[in-house]
């Protein structure tokens, strides 16, 4: 589930999910990711995410090899599952914001069920905006679900309203507006107005040209000789959304016949997704 909020000219994006368990099948498991994927890549670039889901992984104590997706701050031993969560970050460029708060160990369980306390719950942003959060943890007392407890973060979001760059144009008359039949016929009668009420244009047609020309300006008006420069340009372009559709493709092309060859089909093109990502983004950032 996802919701797109506008926060003082600020996108947000929430998104919630809820893995399937560890005992799970690995087919079930991928097609989570798949589907969590394909969420983040309908998102722009340029608006923030924030992920709050059970996770059903343990992404464990420390971070070494992984410094750059989370902190040191988890919680006991990682499994295959919470493995899969770091991999996702790594791909899309997101943090797991757990992790980099040092708290007691009671202020980041995120579920306790008779002797078994772990950490399952994670939220997850941009890399970006990692520095817009204060903290987080868990609130001791408050419980969401049966054996979950509730995870906070407290964010700050930079709201810069800088006016956009412009650069100057030339200022065109709405001739345009001649389509239509009321802007037509006042241009008519100013116009005969201007040239004395004569039915036959002067002689002289440089002087004509222009009492036309400002009779157009008055009666139609002009453009603002203005243009916005640095509208935004998402990255998203035409190789990485044909692979995607591909993708999408092979997934409903496996998910109606479920044989090895659609599977590594979908796989194959899965991978090839994340490549051109990659690439574009590269691309992007680089020039």
């Amino acid at each position: 589930m996802s919701l797109k909020l506008e926060i003082e000219g600020v996108m947000l994006n929430v998104v919630s999910g809820y893995a399937p368990q560890v005992g799970c099948e690995l087919e079930e498991k991928e097609r989570f990711w798949s589907e969590l994927d394909e969420v983040m890549e309908s998102i722009p670039t340029g608006e923030r995410v924030e992920i709050g889901a059970d996770f059903n992984g343990h992404v464990g104590e420390g971070n070494t090899g992984d410094e750059e997706v989370m902190g040191k701050f988890g919680v006991k031993e990682r499994n295959l599952e919470g493995q899969m969560v770091v991999d996702f970050a790594k791909r899309m460029d997101m943090a797991v914001v757990n992790t980099y708060f040092q708290k007691r160990e009671e202020h980041r369980v995120t579920y306790k069920s008779g002797g078994r306390r772990t950490q399952v719950d994670y939220i997850l942003c941009r890399r970006g905006n990692l520095k817009e959060i204060s903290d987080c943890k868990v609130v001791v007392g408050e419980s969401v679900a049966r054996q979950h407890r509730m995870v906070v973060c407290r964010m700050t979001f930079m709201v810069c309203k800088t006016k956009r760059s412009k650069i100057e144009i030339e200022k065109k008359t709405k001739w345009w507006k001649l389509k239509k039949e009321k802007c037509c016929e006042e241009f008519r009668q100013k116009l005969r107005q201007a040239l004395g009420g004569q039915v036959v244009l002067p002689d002289d047609w440089e002087s004509t040209a222009e009492v036309i020309r400002e009779t157009g300006r008055k009666v139609l008006g002009v453009s603002s000789g203005m243009r916005k420069e640095d509208k935004e340009t998402w990255w998203w372009n035409e190789e990485v959304q044909d692979s995607i559709q591909r993708k999408r493709l092979a997934k409903k092309k496996w998910d109606m016949d479920r044989t090895e060859e659609n599977r590594q089909e979908y796989k194959e093109l899965q991978r090839r997704v994340k490549r051109e990502v990659s690439k574009a983004k590269q691309k992007t950032y680089v020039h």
